[in-house]
C-alpha cells in the first residue's frame, strides 16, 4: 500500500450528501460538453472482453488482468477490460463511424494490483473517447489541436461548478502548456519521473505531457506505455496542479493510436512481437481498421479535483484496507 497524504486542517467543502449530488452534475456537465467539442456519441461498452482477442489494455504489461471463464461459451477465458483502448477503434468501424466523428462511453475496470493512496483505487472508471482521422493528421497539430479542445471543456466545467458551489476553489489557468517527457528530463536532470512532474505542474497549472513510453536519452522510459495502441511519439498524459495535495494530478491519458509501422516498431522495442498473431492486430496491419486518436479522462478524480477532495473515495465506492479509512476519518476525510 503506498502512503496517504493527509493534508493539515483538511474540510470538505461538500458533505456526503452534497457530494453525491455534485458527482452527478459533474458528470452530466462535463460529458455532455465533451461530445460537442469533439463530436462524440455515447454508446453502450463491454465489462469484459475474449482473452484471446486482444482487445484488452495490457497498460504497463505487468498488471494481470481480473479473468474467468464462462460455463456459456464452453469455458473459454474472458478478462476484465483495463481500458477499452483497443475496443473502441473496433467499435468505430463496426458502427460505421465517420472521418472526424467518434464515440465515448463509460469505462468501469478493477485493476487488483494498484497500490492504493489518495489518488489509487483498485476501481477505475472514467470515460474512454475515441475519433476518426485521416492519415494525414496524424501529426503533432492534431494532437496539440484535440488536447486545447478537451481543456477547454474542463475550463468550462471548472467554471461552472465553482458558481454552483462559490465556495470551491478554482485552480486551473487560463491555457495548458506542452512540453515532451525528453524536454522536461533535460530540465530536470536530476529529479525522478514523478518529481519532474511535480516540478513543471506547479510551475505552469496545467500540462501536457508528451511523447510517454519510449526511452529517454539516459535509456530510460518516462512512464511505460502499452506498445500497441498509442503512438509513443504522439501521444501523452494532461496533468493538473493539484494545491490540496501539493502534487501534479494526472486526468488523462490520451494519443494518436499506432498505425502500421509504429505498431510493429513499438512491438519490436518492446520483445512483445509475438502479439502480431492476435485478431487485433492483423486487422490493424491489414488496413482493417481506421487511424484514430484517443483518451480516457477519469471520472471520478474529474470530481475529486472539482469538489476539492483529499482522497479519491470520498467521491467513489470501492474496498479500502480498515486502516486507511480509519486514518481518513481521522483527518475528516469520509470515504463513501
Amino acid at each position: 500500500m503506498s502512503e496517504v497524504a493527509y493534508p493539515k486542517n483538511y474540510q470538505s467543502v461538500l458533505n456526503i450528501r452534497e457530494t453525491e449530488v455534485a458527482i452527478k452534475q459533474v458528470k452530466d456537465f462535463f460529458e455532455s460538453n465533451l461530445a460537442k467539442e469533439l463530436n462524440l456519441t455515447r454508446v453502450s461498452a463491454p465489462l469484459f472482453v475474449l482473452s484471446t482477442l486482444g482487445l484488452n489494455d495490457n497498460l504497463s504489461g505487468q498488471e494481470r488482468p481480473v479473468s474467468f471463464d464462462v460455463l456459456a461459451l464452453n469455458h473459454r477465458n474472458v478478462e476484465i477490460v483495463h481500458s477499452l483502448a483497443k475496443w473502441k477503434r473496433v467499435a468505430l468501424k463496426r458502427y460505421r463511424f465517420a472521418s472526424g466523428e467518434g464515440l465515448y462511453t463509460d469505462m468501469n475496470a478493477i485493476r487488483r494490483d494498484e497500490e492504493l493512496d489518495n489518488l489509487h483505487s483498485i476501481y477505475v472508471d472514467q470515460w474512454d473517447w475515441e475519433m476518426i482521422l485521416e492519415k494525414s493528421e496524424r501529426n503533432l497539430d492534431t494532437l496539440k489541436d484535440v488536447v486545447s479542445c478537451i481543456y477547454r471543456v474542463f475550463k468550462a466545467t471548472e467554471a461552472h461548478f465553482h458558481a454552483l458551489y462559490p465556495g470551491l476553489s478554482t485552480y486551473l489557468p487560463e491555457e495548458i502548456r506542452f512540453i515532451t517527457s525528453e524536454e522536461l528530463y533535460q530540465l530536470y536532470p536530476d529529479q525522478t519521473p514523478k518529481e519532474r512532474e511535480d516540478l513543471i505542474t506547479e510551475k505552469y497549472g496545467a500540462v501536457f505531457l508528451m511523447r510517454i513510453g519510449d526511452q529517454l536519452s539516459n535509456g530510460e522510459a518516462h512512464d511505460l506505455r502499452a506498445p500497441d495502441y498509442d503512438d509513443w511519439q504522439l501521444n501523452g498524459d494532461i496533468l493538473f496542479w493539484y494545491p490540496v495535495l501539493g502534487c501534479a494530478f494526472e486526468i488523462s491519458s490520451m494519443g494518436i493510436r499506432v498505425d502500421e509501422v509504429s505498431l510493429m516498431a513499438q512491438l519490436k522495442k518492446a520483445n512483445a512481437e509475438d502479439r502480431l498473431a492476435l485478431p487485433y492486430h492483423q486487422d490493424l496491419l491489414n488496413g482493417n481498421l481506421p487511424y484514430t486518436i484517443g483518451g480516457g479522462i477519469g471520472q471520478s478524480r474529474m470530481c475529486m479535483f472539482l469538489l476539492g477532495k483529499a482522497h479519491i473515495g470520498e467521491v467513489q465506492a470501492a474496498i479500502w484496507p480498515e486502516e486507511m479509512m480509519a486514518a481518513c476519518e481521522e483527518h475528516q476525510m469520509f470515504i463513501l
